[in-house]
């Protein structure tokens, strides 16, 4: 009995058994909910009377404050050097000029960092020994059941792969051979996006976010101040920035009249001798 024929029926027929058990495993779960990449994730329910440890619990934070200091820019590289000394990356910074009050130029900052999410609590009270803090707000956003949808769709493909790479072996002919690379590239790109999206999910997990605005002081804040004494120190900010504002411009007006004194001086006083000299002698007096 020739077995050739039999074995070119069974490997297709073992290619179409994977094709479909991939698809079980990869689109199927991407068509019941979202997950944070923009996809949609179904919750993963426990089976009564199973064995199974519930997974650790997969937090996302992020948290963002205002800051109040004496030099914006400064403040900046005290908050990255903070932020770095406790694990963390600087991912965005920007410092720029803008009109604080009352037409008064300064600057601002603005950053966002990633810090470990152990020490965010930390990191927030540490910013308050560089100005004064507020508009705190934290959010956290559980999203355990993203990552072990994630995991399992992940491990689907993975076996996917594996019994896509032994049918190649196996192939016996060209054309089964082509449907099993076409059917294995198509799998390895799926794996990877969601090996990616993975990995970003673990990272904004491990590492919270965190913005921080810094302005100078004497900026009342968005709702204004809170009461009396709160008014009373935004007031006493802003004497002495417009005061100091004002000092620094007389200091460069000043040069340029006395410039202008002398310019006058200069010009004004021989005219006045001169006009003097050209002027006629008083008519004498008639004699009685």
């Amino acid at each position: 009995m020739d077995t050739v024929p039999a074995r070119r029926l069974l490997v297709p027929a073992a290619l179409i058994l994977v094709l479909l058990v991939g698809c079980t495993g990869s689109s199927g779960g991407e068509s019941d909910s979202v997950d944070g990449a923009g996809g949609v994730v179904a919750p993963v329910m426990a089976v009564p009377g199973s064995d199974e440890a519930a997974p650790d619990r997969q937090v996302v934070t992020t948290a963002s404050a205002s800051l109040a200091v004496d030099d914006p820019a400064e403040g900046a590289q005290q908050v990255s050097e903070l932020v770095e000394s406790a694990g963390g990356r600087v991912d965005e910074g920007t410092v720029h000029a803008t009109s604080v009050q009352d037409g008064v130029e300064g600057t601002v900052a603005d950053l966002v960092v990633r810090v470990p999410a152990a020490e965010l609590t930390g990191m927030l009270a540490d910013l308050e020994e560089l100005g004064d803090v507020g508009n705190v707000s934290v959010s956290r956003s559980d999203v355990t059941a993203t990552a072990v949808d994630l995991d399992a769709r992940i491990t689907a493909l993975q076996s996917s792969v594996a019994r896509l790479l032994a049918l190649m072996d196996d192939a016996a002919t060209t054309e089964a051979l082509l449907e099993a690379e076409q059917a294995l590239s198509q799998r390895q790109q799926e794996l990877e996006s969601l090996q990616s999206r993975r990995a970003a999910l673990a990272d904004q997990v491990e590492l919270s976010t965190l913005r921080v605005h810094l302005e100078p002081f004497g900026v009342a804040p968005a709702g204004g101040p809170d009461g009396f004494l709160d008014g009373l120190g935004t007031g006493w900010r802003s004497l002495v920035a417009v005061t100091g504002a004002a000092v620094v411009a007389i200091g460069v007006v000043l040069p340029w009249l006395a410039v202008t004194a002398l310019v006058a001086a200069a010009v004004l006083v021989p005219l006045r001798r001169s006009l003097r000299r050209a002027a006629p002698p008083p008519p004498a007096a008639a004699e009685g």
